[in-house]
């Protein structure tokens, strides 16, 4: 007999602060986002390149899951801005460190400028390092060296550290797919030597597979926050169960080779069988991404299995509704979000298509 898979059960209330935030003009409702946003457009975010789209889809999808993780405004902010003064990372610099302080402190306040200050002065490789190795001091505290014209170090306090991690656990989920794992390949342990060879790699955005590496990194910030100085800081993000299981280097690997060779069409789709088990293989290896359920979900439909499907497709949709961003970056987090909906609706009432002309056909009655 199989495993049983590892599948979530659809909570109403995760799942109702997800729907309010389909909207791509959601940030507009949130009284603390929205002042903010028209000042950042002004400079330009909307319209330079960011990884898997602009700078404006990062900043925001950012901030949408913190939206979702229920994260105080100081922190919600720290996401939206999280990169304005530039970093090690990003040369945006969309506010100048040395003269539009005030500025900033003025639209969203003296702790949350602090926040974002800190975050792109402070090096973020070195508390991604210090942080995976477990180096946190017995109050939660970190020390790291400072980049940039400040110099010198930073002890980040309990409060930050629990931000800054919070944070970069959205940031990475937002913006990471296997082009970055190229470019950055063994982060946050870089090496800066000449790549020439590697330029084929670097070609953007590649073959947009999702990353095969980054959520196990995730996973590991996120058990950082259990830490008996950070837990109480800021509300747990609800993914990895409330981040207190983890995700090993090696399932994220066999999960997303798995994943990737179904949609790569390297296993036969005619006779679903064998499709269906390497997927099934993929969710146990990493059940804490909602991709290869929400593909499940459409097999079984497929093959009739209704009441699997129902399972899969809720499965899916609850992950979704905890990351409030995409693992596989080829479509954006509402598109899976809509379709995913599609497949519990069919399964619910038993209504797929024995025809694939109406798949084209398909849409949401309520």
């Amino acid at each position: 007999m199989s495993t049983p898979l590892p599948l979530h059960i659809l909570e109403p209330s995760q799942f109702g602060r997800a729907q309010m935030l389909l909207d791509e003009n959601w940030l507009d409702h949130d009284a603390d986002l929205a002042p903010v946003l028209p000042v950042v457009l002004a400079r330009g975010v909307g319209r330079d390149w960011h990884k898997a789209g602009t700078f404006r889809h990062h900043l925001v999808g950012v901030a949408r899951s913190l939206a979702l993780w229920r994260q105080p405004r100081e922190v919600r902010l720290l996401g939206l801005l999280h990169s304005v003064y530039g970093n090690a990372f990003v040369d945006l610099v969309k506010f100048d460190a040395g003269s539009e302080r005030g500025r900033l402190r003025d639209m969203v306040g003296d702790a949350a400028e602090e926040l974002v200050y800190l975050f792109c002065t402070a090096s973020r490789a070195q508390f991604t390092q210090r942080l995976l190795a477990g180096e946190i001091e017995l109050d939660g505290s970190v020390t790291v060296e400072r980049i940039g014209p400040a110099q010198g170090t930073v002890r980040l306090g309990a409060y930050e550290v629990a931000a800054f991690l919070v944070v970069t656990m959205a940031d990475f989920m937002e913006q990471w797919f296997s082009w970055q794992d190229d470019i950055f390949s063994g982060f946050p342990q870089v090496a800066h030597r000449p790549q020439g060879v590697h330029w084929m790699a670097a070609l953007w955005p590649g073959p947009m597979r999702p990353s095969a590496r980054m959520v196990h990194q995730v996973s590991r910030l996120g058990e950082a926050l259990r830490h008996p100085a950070l837990c109480d800081r800021l509300p747990l993000p609800p993914v990895f169960a409330g981040c207190a299981k983890g995700l090993t280097a090696a399932d994220e690997a066999a999960a997303t080779s798995l994943y990737w060779s179904v949609i790569q069409q390297d296993q036969p789709l005619v006779q679903a069988d064998a499709t269906i088990a390497v997927l099934e293989q993929s969710v146990r290896h990493n059940p804490w991404v909602g991709e290869p359920q929400m593909l499940l979900a459409q097999l079984y439909l497929a093959a009739g299995r209704r009441d699997e499907a129902r399972a899969a497709a809720e499965s899916a949709l609850q992950i979704f509704s905890q990351w409030g961003n995409a693992w596989d970056k080829r479509v954006q987090w509402e598109a899976w979000v809509s379709w995913t909906r599609i497949l519990l609706q069919s399964a619910t009432e038993d209504t797929w298509p024995e025809r694939l002309d109406k798949l084209n056909n398909l849409a949401l009655r309520n």
